[in-house]
């Protein structure tokens, strides 16, 4: 019988990129990973809150962490923002795309402004961020690429259309990436958290939608475990992965009304 060979665990070393590094998973994947070790580089629109966690972390675990405020859907500074990063001479060898928000209504009430700023974070962002630091890790034959889905990607999401469809978008190209870089020593995870408690339900504009939310700490957890075995992708939370897979087979007309109906909790 042939024995299961299993992938080594990952190595937290180097310089982790987190992009949505000013609150919610942003804040929690940058405490996180500086406590195993990593040097970080923190990005976000605002530099404020970002100065304040990288002092804390500085401190409390000693690593060197930088903070590059941008704003990432303007393509000039997304630009810069590498260029800088590469005159710094800094390595990214963990990326967190973990920036994105989303937008609560019916699809012609929607601001279209906003509409595709929001595609140009979730999507856009995300995948320029990859294809820039990608060819860097393979070359040293380490790293991993964190894209942060979402199991509203798993079904189309009446009421929460457009966000539902960018995840649907990183949970297929995480894959493909993943399939792609096998062997290299470089990890690709989708990652999918449902409902967390963070400041992003807000942000939406439906304060209370979701209420059984995990805690931004779960979602980190199942990540570095996913991470570790070298999956494509990962839910967070059973109650998540067992909703995220049924919604697949779930006939059309049997699961949107369902996911309506959710979004409206």
């Amino acid at each position: 019988m042939a024995l299961i060979r299993r992938s080594p665990a990952f190595s937290y070393t180097g310089t982790a990129l987190v992009t949505g590094a000013s609150a919610g998973l942003g804040v929690a994947y940058a405490e996180a990973l500086a406590r195993k070790g990593m040097d970080l580089i923190l990005v976000a629109r605002t530099a404020a809150p970002m100065e304040e966690l990288a002092a804390r972390l500085r401190q409390e675990t000693g690593v060197a962490v930088t903070v590059l405020p941008s704003d990432l859907t303007d393509r000039t500074a997304r630009a810069e923002l590498v260029t800088e990063i590469n005159e710094r001479g800094l390595l990214v060898d963990v990326l967190v795309n973990n920036a994105g928000f989303g937008t609560k209504g019916d699809f012609a009430t929607l601001d279209p402004d906003r509409v595709v700023r929001e595609i140009e974070l979730n999507c856009v962002v995300l995948t320029d961020l990859a294809r820039q630091f990608l060819p860097g890790m393979l070359e040293r034959h380490r790293g991993a690429i964190l894209n942060i889905a979402s199991t509203a990607g798993f079904q189309p999401w009446p009421t929460m259309s457009v966000y539902g469809a960018t995840k649907a978008y990183v949970r297929s190209l995480s894959q493909a990436m993943w399939s792609e870089t096998r062997g290299t020593g470089v990890r690709v995870l989708s990652v999918c958290p449902g409902a967390t408690d963070t400041e992003w339900m807000a942000k939406t504009g439906a304060p209370d939608m979701l209420p059984n939310r995990r805690a931004p700490r779960q979602v980190v957890e199942s990540t570095f475990r996913a991470l570790d075995r070298d999956q494509p992708e990962v839910v967070d939370g059973v109650v998540n992965w067992i909703t995220g897979h049924v919604a697949t087979l779930a006939p059309t007309r049997v699961k949107l009304p369902i996911a309506r109906m959710y979004a409206k909790e």
